[in-house]
């Protein structure tokens, strides 16, 4: 969420930056500024009202005291008056802060100015490739092919059981896939990442804290009952593992991983881009969150990508980095970059992370504040990244790996797996 002080000053230039989100932010930002100024005058309304009438029982404390209960009492009516005037003060105020608030949170972050133009995902820039394409023989097939002909994945039986897009994973493909979590675990832990374990389930207040809430709130699952939500992403309990919390410039850099199983409704995706793996509303990623100083954010974005193309390259899949486009970015975002890894089978390129810093974004919302070393309070900056989501890596393995011996596992996983080959 946008800093009220920072809408007040800069008013044109967030209308003119936003646009290069093709948001068109001038209605919005003119009703919020109109709300603050209403609120801004109920305050003063109600503070005048309540110095007002301290002043009066005051002056009723010394009408009492000097013997004068006629005028005392003439007074005191009349502080009734205000309390009641207060009362409404206070109900009005508490009104428009909500209409503010509301208003405040449908504006989206700011693009950062490395940003490129776009209207889709068409128009990311690609920044970076590394890997060699490997060449498959006529034979080829693509991964819910080949989960079935090794019996490692079984999409129908999740369908029994759940629902589409609740796969079982079985024998060598469940420890596969329990073999990729341990070692991005241990990637991140070994790059100072502290690994956490963090609820699968979040309040509303956890939501609305790094942006799920309300933009997305119809890709989650609901469990209405208690008015919690499954987890989209670990990126959501961990930073708000230190909503309302303060610190001081030396417990920066701030640096969690953890896994978890996320959960998406994912409506409205259909079609052969989504087969198998591609894309599921239950699956497992490992994530890593930073909390920054200002002054660094964007240089630890910089060690975040540079950390997932280090995993990618020990794993030997071919992949590509894009800046995602104006039009693209995610309504919390800065700056992402997505990691594509391609899939040989499919012959297409296939997201398996995006890395993203929010700037004071969810901060903002979280009131995840820092004191610099002259006392003053400042807002942090968060960051967040897959490392990695699990679903389309193991897509990628398969299908890039097959063999007419069988599917050969990444040499750094074969310690983690305890096989070389799926046959």
């Amino acid at each position: 969420m946008l800093q009220l002080q920072t809408i007040r000053e800069n008013q044109e230039k967030i209308v003119d930056a936003l646009k290069k989100r093709n948001f068109d932010a001038a209605p919005i930002i003119a009703k919020i500024l109109e709300l603050d100024q209403e609120r801004r005058s109920i305050q003063t309304q109600l503070d005048n009202t309540l110095a007002e009438s301290n002043k009066l029982s005051k002056e009723i404390g010394m009408l009492f005291k000097s013997g004068k209960a006629a005028e005392a009492n003439a007074l005191k009516e009349k502080t009734s008056n205000l309390k009641e005037t207060s009362k409404q003060l206070n109900e009005d105020l508490t009104a428009a802060a909500a209409a503010l608030q509301e208003q405040l949170y449908l504006v989206p972050n700011i693009p950062h100015g490395s940003v490129p133009k776009g209207n889709s995902e068409e128009d990311n820039e690609e920044v970076f490739s590394a890997g060699t394409i490997p060449t498959l023989g006529e034979n080829a097939l693509p991964h819910w092919e080949l989960a079935k002909k090794y019996d490692i994945i079984d999409f129908e039986l999740g369908v029994k059981v759940t629902g589409a897009g609740f796969p079982v994973y079985k024998g060598k493909g469940a420890k596969l896939q329990r073999a990729l979590i341990a070692y991005f675990l241990d990637k991140n832990t070994e790059a100072g990442y502290t690994e956490v374990q963090p609820p699968l389930m979040v309040n509303e207040a956890s939501g609305y804290g790094t942006g799920q809430l309300p933009d997305k709130e119809g890709q989650m699952y609901h469990v209405q009952a208690d008015n919690l939500y499954l987890i989209p992403t670990a990126e959501v309990p961990i930073t708000n593992l230190h909503r309302d919390d303060m610190f001081s410039e030396k417990d920066f850099p701030i640096k969690y991983t953890g896994y978890t199983p996320c959960f998406r409704r994912e409506a409205g995706s259909y079609g052969a881009h989504v087969r198998g793996l591609n894309r599921l509303h239950q699956f497992d990623k490992v994530e890593i969150v930073r909390i920054e100083h200002p002054d660094s954010s964007y240089a630890a974005l910089d060690e975040m990508v540079d950390h997932v193309k280090g995993i990618l390259g020990e794993l030997k899949l071919p992949y590509r980095i894009l800046r995602l486009c104006g039009g693209d970015l995610g309504f919390t975002s800065a700056l992402t970059y997505d990691f594509e890894v391609f899939s040989t089978a499919q012959d297409r390129w296939l997201e398996i992370s995006s890395v993203s810093n929010f700037e004071t974004f969810q901060a903002n919302r979280l009131k995840l504040r820092f004191k610099d070393n002259s006392g003053k309070t400042q807002l942090a900056h968060t960051l967040n990244g897959s490392a990695l989501a699990l679903p389309r890596v193991l897509a990628g393995i398969l299908e890039n790996n097959q063999t007419d011996k069988g599917i050969k596992i990444p040499e750094v996983l074969v310690p983690y797996c305890g096989f070389d080959l799926i046959d």
